[in-house]
């Protein structure tokens, strides 16, 4: 230990001496301001438009009456603020990831209604990551979309910086729980 504290100490003094207080506030000032602009930085998905004519999917409908709809379009219910490539079309389902992906801890979120039962769920959207972008299935719906400074709601940015890869593959729908009621 004693070895640490040494190396430590002419670390410490060497670095005191070779440099001032106004260089070093000057250069924790250029990384602090280089750090808070990493998330305005662009995000680019490659879109490529879904199959049309003869490749049609079949549909994926839920076995539940309490969750309808085909979950590879658009129109699906829980798809109100998703912003990507359906996993569905992709080798997953509307909750799972395909193989192969890892599903970023890190989501946006939006309040969708069930039209089976007229209630309001909070759907978290994650996107799944480690394999190129499929490319099939693409929707954009913003409904309840905010700006990009409350990033949480909003759906433009590339959520997989909490998986070991960035690399963008497609997004799953899960419902979180019921949306609680504006109070009048």
């Amino acid at each position: 230990m004693a070895d640490f504290d040494r190396w430590t100490e002419k670390l410490s003094r060497g670095l005191a001496r070779g440099t001032s207080r106004r260089s070093s506030l000057a250069w924790l000032g250029a990384l602090a301001t280089g750090a808070a602009v990493i998330p305005a930085l662009p995000v680019a998905r490659a879109a490529t438009p879904a199959p049309s004519g003869g490749d049609k999917r079949p549909p994926v409908m839920s076995s539940n009456p309490q969750d309808p709809g085909d979950a590879t379009t658009c129109e699906y219910w829980r798809y109100c603020a998703i912003d990507g490539f359906l996993c569905t079309c992709c080798g997953g389902t509307v909750n799972t990831c395909p193989p192969g992906t890892e599903m970023s801890p890190i989501t946006w979120i939006g309040t969708c209604t069930n039209p089976a039962d007229g209630r309001a769920y909070v759907i978290s959207y994650n996107d799944c990551c480690g394999v190129s972008s499929c490319g099939q299935c693409l929707c954009n719906r913003n409904e309840g979309d905010r700006p990009q400074v409350r990033p949480q709601a909003n759906n433009d940015y590339n959520w997989c910086l909490g998986t070991q890869s960035s690399i963008y593959n497609c997004s799953v729908a899960a419902i979180v729980g019921v949306a609680l009621e504006d109070a009048k």
